[in-house]
């Protein structure tokens, strides 16, 4: 089965926005397109729902009916308890809000593994714990390559362990990191898993109940949707963890961890991102439970954007110039390709942009993976990122592009 890129393409309204025709957008890794379902919904929220929700009138109770909508379909699609997904304004402050809950719950001298590959999000809070008498252990990736070997976290984990904190695969590296052999691992020495999967769902909802993560966390902002933070944390833990919200939410698993309010018409919204998902399955004839349709929309997005990057990264293979972060091979990495150039990025992406190329230079808050792979991040590097509906077109504009310029 082949992605159907003239029917993706359709529902996503910024493809026949005049402002934005003749741009090739490669920054998808700060924050996809969204697609027409979740602007829909938003619209209506503010036009004819915006209201406490939940309430007994008919616009405030079809609010209410919305945000639950949201929150079953994407747990549905995603192979989670529908009370196991909540809701926050970002996945750094969802983020913050465990590693609060786990200071409470945990000893001190009890111990947290982190990794120096990930996004600054799933590192910073809980680093911070240090200060508080916990121990914080680094897995380290490899200089060379940006991987995360699982042999050199083996070392690492012992009965003193209770979070293991990963990102599913890093926005400057793209390697994917293979998530549930490392849940194994620390399942096994009696350790918790947080995962981030903030530069791994916008390539396709993941199967967090197989994957067996305690915790996985991504942006809804990146994933076609509004500017929402998601997080699934599995029952088992979630009971287990310190309630963070009002005293009166404590019973209510997805309110535990969300001490805010949460943005009511934002999380509506996120119901179109089911809608999209759920019309691509039904475009190419896919059935069967949500989680089994969302593993094969999963599987088609994969596929074309292992199509779609390969020439990418067999042109940066090729440039002696260029150092390409992470694997050259494109089945074994996400469509985030960063490169390191003999200059600064940034005035790379600036003449991209001049030739219709939207493109990154920076940190992109991968500050740590940077250093442990001997980058200067005041010169940071070119990050180059798609996703499914990108076109074939469009990468030979940037290589071409590239060719030029580097």
């Amino acid at each position: 089965m082949t992605l159907d890129i003239d029917f993706v393409r359709a529902q996503f309204p910024a493809f026949s926005e005049p402002s934005l025709e003749g741009l090739a957008f490669f920054e998808n890794a700060g924050g996809s397109y969204a697609c027409a379902p979740v602007i829909d919904r938003l619209t209506r929220f503010y036009r004819t729902r915006k209201m406490q929700p939940y309430g007994y009138a008919d616009p405030t109770r079809l609010g209410g009916e919305e945000m639950d909508e949201a929150r079953s379909r994407l747990a549905a699609l995603m192979g989670v308890a529908t009370d196991e997904l909540s809701f926050g304004p970002s996945t750094t402050q969802n983020t913050y809000v465990l590693a609060r809950a786990f200071a409470q719950f945990m000893e001190k001298g009890e111990a947290i593994i982190v990794t120096d590959q990930d996004h600054e999000a799933n590192s910073g809070p809980w680093r911070r714990l240090a200060e508080e008498g916990f121990e914080i252990r680094e897995w380290k990736l490899d200089p060379v390559t940006g991987r995360l070997d699982p042999a050199a976290l083996e070392e690492l984990l012992d009965e003193k362990v209770r979070l293991l904190c990963m990102p599913h695969c890093s926005n400057v590296v793209g390697e994917i990191n293979p998530v549930s052999e490392v849940v194994g691992m620390a399942h096994a020495a009696g350790a918790f898993v947080c995962v981030d999967g903030v530069s791994y769902a916008p390539h396709g909802l993941p199967d967090v109940g197989t994957l067996g993560a305690d915790i996985y966390l991504f942006s809804a902002y990146k994933t076609y949707g509004p500017h929402q933070g998601l997080m699934v944390i599995r029952r088992a833990l979630a009971e287990m963890l310190p309630n963070q919200a009002h005293f009166f939410n404590a019973d209510t698993l997805y309110k535990r961890f969300t001490p805010a309010g949460p943005d009511h018409a934002q999380v509506a919204a996120c119901a179109g991102i089911a809608d999209y998902l759920d019309a691509l399955a039904e475009h190419h004839g896919i059935e069967g439970a949500p989680v089994e349709r969302g593993q094969q929309v999963h599987d088609l997005m994969r596929a074309r954007e292992v199509e779609l990057l390969q020439p990418l990264l067999d042109f940066a293979r090729d440039r002696n110039s260029v150092r390409l972060l992470g694997p050259a091979e494109a089945e074994g990495r996400a469509p985030t390709v960063a490169l390191e150039l003999p200059g600064a990025a940034a005035p790379v992406a600036e003449a991209l942009a001049g030739q219709g190329i939207i493109a990154g230079g920076g940190d992109f808050y991968a500050v740590r993976p940077l250093r442990a792979m001997g980058v200067d991040v005041d010169k940071g590097v070119l990050r180059l990122s798609f996703v499914h509906y990108t076109s074939e077109d469009e990468v030979a504009k940037l290589i071409q592009a590239l060719d030029r310029l580097i």
